[in-house]
């Protein structure tokens, strides 16, 4: 049996490897790969404080050990599936490179989760979040056009940040995202949504950019790209302007995107296409929200309700 730091070194080999296979092969956005690799590091931590096998001495027991070690750090169910999820990719990558024979841990199920219903702005909530920007803010064109392309697409925060100025046709009033496992989809501009783009990039764009040659749409005022981090931040900001609640962020304007297009009598697959969900059971949840819409609409209405 290897010692410790051969066991710690071979643990070490084997996630760098994978971290490379997931970027590489799998295609897998830089945030999900991150997310892996920090559940996997702190897996590997524990396995290394508390038990004495390697990786490809690790089976259920163990693992049950180690979920229970997650519930008692008080994580949420969401996040413990995750770490799971984290560990069972690994093991069938050892098991694809011939590390390992087979990985008993795909017998494992993941805990139950309960659904919750995401967050949804009204229709009149959304418009003052819209014109929230004004005179007297520094880049109010280039946040404009952020809140209008995150509703009108209905994009992740991550995908609106990473939009070229070749992906956006504003005359055919449609652009291209990129999505998870870089899938590129094509999304339809609202003319609110096209009003803001043009106006940004007459007024205020080219000040941003200036002898730089940058692809990205939307920019910072040194003129490098928008991130993903800067893009909840100003959503928070005009959120917090409009009195919304504190939890509001971009995926709140994804949610109201697609439950607001539900609504107008969007079929599932298409929402489903619009969203970018590789599984129509993810877009199902916003039936829910419509459902649960409804039925608050009807008790507050009907004469017995």
């Amino acid at each position: 049996m290897p010692g410790p730091q051969q066991a710690r070194a071979r643990a070490s080999g084997h996630l760098q490897s994978f971290v490379h296979y997931l970027k590489a092969e799998c295609g897998l956005a830089a945030n999900t790969v991150a997310a892996y690799h920090r559940d996997l590091r702190a897996f590997c931590a524990w396995l290394e404080q508390n038990r004495t096998c390697g990786l490809q001495q690790v089976g259920l027991p163990v693992m049950g050990d180690y979920l229970a070690h997650l519930h008692t750090r008080g994580l949420a169910a969401t996040t413990i599936a995750r770490h799971l999820v984290s560990i069972k990719m690994l093991f069938r990558y050892l098991v694809l490179e011939g590390v390992l024979t087979e990985s008993t841990l795909d017998l494992m199920s993941s805990p139950k989760l309960w659904r919750r219903l995401p967050q949804v702005l009204s229709p009149e909530k959304v418009n003052d979040l819209l014109n929230a920007p004004c005179a007297e803010d520094r880049y109010v064109y280039r946040d404009r056009a952020l809140l209008a392309l995150l509703y009108a697409t209905g994009c992740r925060a991550s995908e609106v940040a990473g939009m070229r100025l070749r992906d956006v046709h504003l005359s055919e009033s449609f652009c291209r995202c990129l999505g998870k496992g870089n899938k590129e989809r094509l999304v339809s501009l609202n003319p609110l949504a096209t009003r803001a783009v043009e106006s940004y990039l007459e007024c205020e764009r080219a000040k941003l950019v200036g002898l730089r040659d940058v692809e990205s749409l939307l920019l910072t005022r040194s003129g490098n790209p928008l991130s993903r981090v800067m893009v909840w931040k100003l959503v928070k900001k005009y959120a917090a302007r409009v009195g919304c609640s504190r939890q509001v962020s971009p995926h709140s304007l994804r949610h109201s995107f697609a439950t607001h297009m539900l609504a107008g009598g969007a079929g599932i697959r298409a929402l489903q296409e619009l969203l970018g969900h590789a599984s129509v059971a993810t877009t199902q949840i916003y039936t829910q929200v419509e459902h649960s819409r409804l039925k608050a609409i009807h008790e507050r209405c009907h004469p017995r309700g």
